[in-house]
């Protein structure tokens, strides 16, 4: 996995990194079993039970809870204990919205910052990410395609955008997307398209290749949750 903002800036300064405290353990694994659905969405959580699943005491575990519901992961009911949340699809339109913005963005800034060796780098990433969506490796999928992403967007010259972006990378409903029908080589056309765009030099280019690349599997996710006819709720013209 590459680098997140927070280890970028833990490195900084030749300043060293400070370890993942437990609670932030027990937060980026909860964290991922959600979002590759191995969480279900409406799952209890007692804390007792994640306690002796981290061996951990019960603080850093009500600690984690606490950090996951700030971030609509997991709600926590009087009575009713905590459980995974389920699908706020009002705040992953504005999700979407806010990603497709930042996103293209920090594209357009990476086009015009990358090296011929860093082309020639993430071109070898997306050759790992396509060989693991040929041989249906979910997980490994879900790590490359970050990576893939995120490989142009901490170039773009800003970390703290980059932060921003990984914080609504961090809270998108990608377990939506896990039986999604998108058809792997449109996915594998389009990272293609930004990844020539780059080379080229052309940053607009670039950022409309990431636009539609992440507008037309929203569009896709829309349609199958609420059953509506596709529509993109970033036109203006859209409710």
């Amino acid at each position: 996995m590459t680098a997140t903002p927070r280890k970028m800036q833990g490195n900084m300064m030749g300043m060293t990194e400070a370890p993942p405290t437990k609670r932030d353990q027990i937060v980026d694994e909860l964290r991922r079993l959600i979002l590759s659905g191995n969480l279900p969405r409406g799952a209890k959580l007692p804390q007792d039970e994640l306690a002796r699943q981290f061996s951990s005491s019960i603080t850093p575990v009500r600690e984690a809870l606490r950090a996951l519901e700030a971030e609509n992961l997991v709600v926590s009911e009087p009575r009713r204990g905590v459980r995974v949340a389920g699908i706020n699809f009002e705040r992953a339109k504005a999700t979407y919205i806010i990603r497709r913005l930042t996103e293209s963005y920090a594209m357009r800034r990476a086009a015009i910052r990358l090296s011929p060796l860093e082309l020639r780098q993430v071109e070898l990433l997306l050759d790992e990410l396509n060989a693991a969506t040929a041989r249906h490796d979910s997980d490994a999928v879900r790590q490359l395609n970050k990576r893939f992403h995120f490989f142009f967007y901490e170039r773009c010259g800003i970390p703290s955008l980059v932060e921003e972006i990984d914080a609504l990378w961090r809270v998108f409903p990608w377990d939506l997307l896990l039986d999604s029908p998108e058809p792997a080589e449109d996915s594998e056309a389009e990272h293609r398209a930004m990844l020539e765009a780059v080379r080229a030099g052309d940053a607009e280019a670039a950022g409309l290749a990431l636009e539609h690349h992440v507008s037309r599997s929203f569009i896709a996710l829309n349609a199958r949750y609420t059953g509506k006819p596709p529509a993109d709720p970033f036109d203006i013209a859209n409710d």
